[in-house]
């Protein structure tokens, strides 16, 4: 699995993850494979930071079908930007990647069999399955290390003076007590519009 964060704090956003790749009980590391669960979208109102947790075989898929879609379509400055988005991209996903949409029989829609974090000038987002969008207001976490990772930022939270070093505590955390993920780290900053 994986860890991967979000913080708004001090008029910055953050977004980190670590790069270990795991394959049941096998890993791979960074020394082997140049894994990260970060990449960057341009939109028309600046760069967004995307981070996922899940199988390996959606972070291709999800860069590839995010830059397919019309750069006037790719809106993720509020909630509902993303919501919009990601219903743009759902038939993509179906159609051009074989997106299994079958969660289990009691599925009230199609899922997405993913989720995101994504930070930017406008905020801190997290997406799930059923394309559920929420907004942070201060830090949040995906992926089998989060329990460690939203502790140890919730801990540090009214001492630490950036986003940055909010998500670092939550990252080396993750990495340091679930044994699904592991550093290096990518981290990633962008000034919070005001």
């Amino acid at each position: 699995m994986t860890t991967v964060v979000v913080v708004k704090k001090a008029g910055q956003v953050a977004i980190a993850a670590d790069t270990l790749v795991t394959f049941g009980d096998t890993r791979l590391s960074h020394r082997y494979e140049a894994n990260s669960k970060l990449f960057k979208v341009d939109t028309p109102t600046g760069p967004s930071w995307v981070g996922m947790a899940g199988t390996v075989a959606h972070f291709p898929v999800l860069r590839k079908a995010m830059n397919a879609l019309p750069k006037d379509q790719l809106l993720l400055g509020s909630r509902d930007e993303v919501f919009d988005t990601f219903v743009k991209l759902h038939p993509l996903l179906k159609e051009s990647f074989f997106l299994q949409t079958k969660e289990d029989d009691n599925d009230p829609y199609e899922s997405s069999q993913f989720s995101v974090v994504i930070a930017n000038a406008s905020g801190i987002f997290g997406l799930y399955s059923y394309r559920e969008v929420f907004e942070f207001k201060e830090f949040w976490g995906i992926g089998s290390g989060r329990g460690f990772a939203l502790g140890a930022m919730h801990a540090v939270w009214d001492k630490a003076r950036s986003a940055r070093e909010v998500a670092l505590a939550g990252i080396h955390a993750g990495c340091e007590f679930d044994r699904s993920s592991a550093g290096p780290v990518d981290i990633y900053t962008i000034k919070l519009k005001t």
